[in-house]
């Protein structure tokens, strides 16, 4: 069992920045691989970034890349998402999520927390 617990959102004007914090608990959290989502109003939930088990390697969706950075301090078991220059088409609800198995699903998610951004 892993529980993730996202904390960080909030209301930011358009070019402002915010930084995102999911704090795990249970499974060791330095064997895997950790993500963030985020869920628009009237929209699917889409990716936004993976990180791997040792933070070595850094995955991006398109829209965010050069925004927005993933990292994790598995001494305090937590991942972050800097995100920085932020437009009004990144409010939504934000997500972590644990990946158990390398290129499995995501088998555990947090509550999620609500980032909104102004115009």
């Amino acid at each position: 069992q892993v529980q993730l617990v996202e904390s960080g959102g909030g209301l930011v004007q358009a070019g402002g920045s915010l930084r995102l914090s999911c704090a795990a608990s249970g499974r060791t959290f330095s064997s895997y691989a950790m993500g963030w989502f985020r869920q628009a109003p009237g929209k699917d939930r889409e990716f936004v970034a993976a990180i791997s088990w040792s933070g070595g390697s850094t995955w991006y969706a398109d829209s965010v890349k050069g925004r927005f950075t993933i990292s994790r301090d598995n001494a305090k078991n937590t991942v972050y998402l800097q995100m920085n220059s932020l437009k009004p088409e990144d409010t939504a609800v934000y997500y972590c999520a644990a990946q158990l198995e390398y290129g499995g699903e995501y088998d555990y998610w947090g509550q999620g927390t609500q980032v909104t951004v102004s115009s």
